[in-house]
């Protein structure tokens, strides 16, 4: 749970041991004040500002590529655009998150909106991780079992999965909107959007924070196993057929953002793991960092990996341009 995390490892100053999130951050023996010095600060603002521009520009893009040139409307695509629409809300939260870094209270929006803003982190985190695991599953059947595919994967069906996929990564943060909220400090009347007394003494914490590592352990197990599948299927397939050439020029692509995915989020579940830990801290301001940097760098994954992406994006901003001109 991004907020709720780091709402304890990097806005709750604990740099003693026996002063770890959860529990011992809510007592007043706790110092509030940022850990970081100046220089980490405005290092990891200058590195989030040109991150979350650019990630905001190319999850634009591939919505809008994907919805106005009905050419580009495949199943995978679809998926790619769902999934820029949730990557598209991680970027725009990155502002608070930032804020946040430099001053963890008061917070300024009141309750609703910190239990808002925590809950579309965690639905559109979850989002993510099911439609890289359901696209992946759509590309296993089109390739081991074309004709089974062609009967089951259609535009229309998919675009129910999708629907789907995001009503379940809404259901699974529910819990997020109990579990946070705006609480005054013991001894002080600066109010702090953070995990609640309730969410520590009633385990929810604990069980949404199992909850989220099971969401990346379970799609990564299974990744594994059907790009194992995949790979063994297209290396002992002939390679004369050409839909067989489009499938693993496809396949390789998605392997990219799969490991893209994995790299980038791996320390962000080992960070929730080991927050009591001192050395978390820098550790998780890192995997931070990464987190966002995943939501980014799709677009440019796709923009160096997919010739039909690179000529669709060309077309929009030379039209664009061109009836600018005008």
């Amino acid at each position: 749970i991004t907020d709720v995390m780091e709402l304890g490892d990097m806005g709750s100053g604990c740099e003693d041991e026996n002063c770890g999130f959860p529990q011992d951050c809510l007592n007043q023996e706790c110092q509030l004040e940022p850990v970081f010095g100046l220089i980490e600060l405005v290092v990891t603002t200058v590195i989030y500002i040109p991150l979350m521009l650019s990630g905001l520009l190319g999850n634009i893009l591939t919505i809008l590529v994907v919805w106005l040139r009905p050419h580009m409307r495949s199943s995978t695509y679809l998926y790619l655009s769902s999934m820029a629409v949730s990557d598209l809300v991680i970027l725009l939260l990155l502002p608070l998150d930032l804020y946040k870094l430099w001053r963890p209270r008061p917070w300024p929006l009141g309750d609703l909106a910190c239990k808002l803003t925590v809950f579309l982190s965690e639905c559109c985190t979850f989002c993510t991780i099911l439609h890289i695991t359901f696209l992946s599953l759509e590309r296993y059947l089109a390739v081991c079992w074309p004709i089974t595919a062609k009967t089951l994967v259609t535009r229309r069906r998919t675009r129910a999965l999708i629907g789907c996929l995001w009503l379940c990564a809404v259901i699974s943060a529910a819990p997020v909107l109990v579990m946070v909220g705006v609480e005054e400090v013991e001894g002080e009347e600066l109010g702090e959007c953070r995990c609640t007394q309730y969410a520590v003494s009633s385990g929810l914490l604990s069980t949404m924070t199992i909850v989220s590592n099971l969401y990346f352990l379970v799609p990564f197990c299974i990744l594994g196993l059907v790009y194992s599948l995949i790979g063994r299927t297209l290396w002992l397939r002939p390679q004369s057929s050409r839909k067989d050439q489009s499938h693993r020029h496809t396949v390789k692509m998605l392997g990219v953002i799969v490991l893209a995915f994995v790299l980038c989020w791996l320390p962000f579940h080992v960070g929730r793991t080991i927050f009591s830990l001192s050395l978390s801290t820098y550790f998780n301001l890192v995997s931070s960092v990464l987190f966002y940097l995943s939501a980014a760098v799709n677009p440019l994954l796709y923009n160096l990996m997919s010739a039909r992406y690179r000529h669709a994006v060309h077309r929009k901003t030379h039209l664009h341009l061109g009836h600018s001109g005008c």
